[in-house]
């Protein structure tokens, strides 16, 4: 068949029909033809941080699959096809945030500004708009094993597969000319991307990777570790207080890479010499009846000192999660960054400050370790937990879903003989995945795989397919509120497939703001002459802040 001349040609349900792959081509699926739905859409603006602006055309394809041999089974796709004029032998998947397998609209359109077929999954949940929390019971104390391993790896397997053959069938690209696969995602979208680089090594030539909420144990319970922290303490700041050493924090570490331009680019730095018992004593104020900016509860008007206790529960937060021994559980935010899961809320009945329970951090101990059909967590269970009930959620956790939501296996081997790139990059400032999740692991997999090398030699060999980007100042996936010269790099899909396509791997990133080059891990951002010169330098002081040793666990946690 002659390859359709026109977006308007390509997008047509019957033409689509047409050009479906032939079952099986993943053993046990079955498409639905009559599933198949196609819409052009002409002068669609594009808004995201992780590309520029622009308009763009796009055929969006949907269609269903079941597997072979489970009743009531379906799982949506849904593609965006470019013209076949700027279609450039390329395929791309996205994914999702919190509980969602997909991010709707946001990451799609990248995949048709760089010239790709790209795609979204819904994970068998129902819909595209159905997140994973709503398919995991089946009832209360039963868990659909189903959904989580599709959630875990399974369903974007399928996806990018399907989308690969998809690409090549649609556009006719003859079995002797190759079809570049990518990956894009961050937060749990990051994590679905190591999914696939660790489970399937020769799916994508390039995965550009953000904040990955790994390590499923540890992450979504931590959410909780600022609330028990400041119950374990006796005080919950107001929101204004903890917003006001915060930004005491940003003006005091904004200097130390050498430039005062609003951004904390060396939070180690900070760490090593901010003190924030300097806060003490300083006035606050808020305004009544708006949110205070990282809060999403109104308040009442603000006004006082912070206090020493404030200042305690700030530093307490920075040096993350200690058991009752003493022994490391898991760690926290770099300082400078919102305290957002120490959000608390006036109690006018009492004239008291409460908690508010983590949205993410409450469900996963009600519905994903109690398996309750619950997304609630109230503050009398919250009143009963310690550091050391968080640690036992922690491990329950960690075990339960070892083999399809942790997602650490740090052995790449297998990827890197497939040829496979990544590209890591997280927030310095983010303020919902600790920015030393990311650290920990690209150590993992350094110290798995290279171990018997020296650490310069180690870096070396990593970074033959494997970089690692702090973001200086930048929040959760994200540019940063507080910090806004911070940006986030907006061309990390094209540096990937320069990297992939024509062997340029990227010395540095391009940001947006006022940062123009993102250091590599592990060199960190430093200016001199004023803040006129800029280098990426090796600081073994400020890396060692980085390295982390989780005692409290008897195995490994990579």
């Amino acid at each position: 068949m002659v390859q359709a001349a026109s977006l308007q040609d390509i997008c047509q349900a019957s033409y689509v029909q047409s050009r479906l792959p032939t079952s099986p081509f993943i053993s046990g699926i079955t498409i639905d033809e009559s599933s198949v739905s196609a819409s052009v859409t002409l002068n669609y603006t594009t808004d995201f941080y992780w590309y520029p602006d622009t308009t763009i055309d796009y055929c969006n394809v949907t269609l269903a699959y079941s597997h072979d041999g489970i009743a009531g089974d379906k799982v949506h796709v849904s593609y965006w096809l470019p013209a076949p004029s700027a279609f450039e032998n390329r395929y791309l998947s996205t994914g999702g945030g919190g509980f969602a397998i997909n991010s709707g609209t946001d990451y799609i359109p990248n995949g048709i500004i760089n010239g790709a077929v790209s795609g979204i999954t819904d994970g068998g949940f129902g819909n595209f708009d159905t997140e994973f929390d709503a398919a995991f019971l089946l009832a209360n104390g039963t868990i659909n094993w189903e959904a989580t391993y599709m959630f875990g790896y399974q369903a974007h397997h399928e996806l990018a597969v399907l989308g690969k053959e998809l690409a090549r069938s649609l556009y006719n690209v003859s079995s002797d000319e190759r079809i570049y696969s990518y990956y894009q995602g961050c937060s749990e979208g990051g994590r679905e991307g190591w999914s696939q680089v660790q489970r399937f090594a020769d799916q994508f030539d390039g995965a550009v990777i953000g904040a990955p909420a790994f390590r499923y144990g540890q992450q979504q319970v931590n959410h909780l570790t600022s609330n028990v922290i400041q119950q374990t303490l006796g005080y919950f700041p107001p929101t204004c207080e903890l917003e006001k050493i915060m930004n005491l924090t940003i003006e005091a570490c904004d200097g130390m890479d050498g430039r005062v331009d609003g951004v904390v680019s060396r939070s180690d730095l900070c760490l090593l010499n901010f003190d924030v018992n300097s806060t003490i004593g300083t006035a606050y104020s808020c305004d009544a009846n708006t949110a205070v900016d990282f809060g999403s509860i109104s308040h009442g008007a603000q006004n006082g000192t912070v206090t020493a206790e404030g200042a305690a529960v700030a530093a307490s937060i920075w040096a993350g999660l200690y058991d009752s021994e003493g022994d490391l559980v898991y760690i926290s935010y770099q300082p400078g960054t919102i305290f957002y899961d120490g959000e608390t809320e006036y109690d006018e009945a009492t004239g008291t400050w409460l908690p508010v329970v983590s949205s993410l951090g409450g469900p996963w101990i009600t519905k994903f370790l109690q398996l309750r059909d619950t997304e609630v967590l109230s503050l009398d269970e919250l009143s009963n937990y310690t550091v050391d009930t968080l640690k036992e959620f922690m491990i329950e956790g960690m075990n339960r879903y070892a083999d399809s939501l942790q997602t650490t296996y740090p052995d790449l081997s297998p990827f890197q003989a497939a040829g496979g790139k990544v590209l890591h990059l997280h927030g310095e400032q983010d303020f919902s995945i600790p920015t030393g999740s990311s650290v920990h692991y690209y150590e993992s997999v350094r110290s798995v795989m290279y171990g018997n090398l020296g650490y310069n030699e180690s870096v070396a060999a990593l970074d033959d397919f494997y970089r690692l980007f702090l973001v200086p100042g930048a929040a959760h996936c994200s540019a940063n509120d507080f910090q806004p010269n911070s940006g986030w790099p907006e061309t990390t899909l094209p540096t990937m497939i320069e990297w992939v396509e024509s062997g340029i791997a990227p010395a540095t990133l391009t940001g947006s703001g006022n940062i123009d080059q993102i250091c590599r891990w592990p060199l960190r951002p430093l200016w001199s002459n004023n803040g006129t010169s800029f280098d990426c330098v090796y600081d073994q002081e400020s890396l060692d802040t980085w390295d982390y040793d989780f005692n409290a666990y008897k195995l490994p946690l990579y």
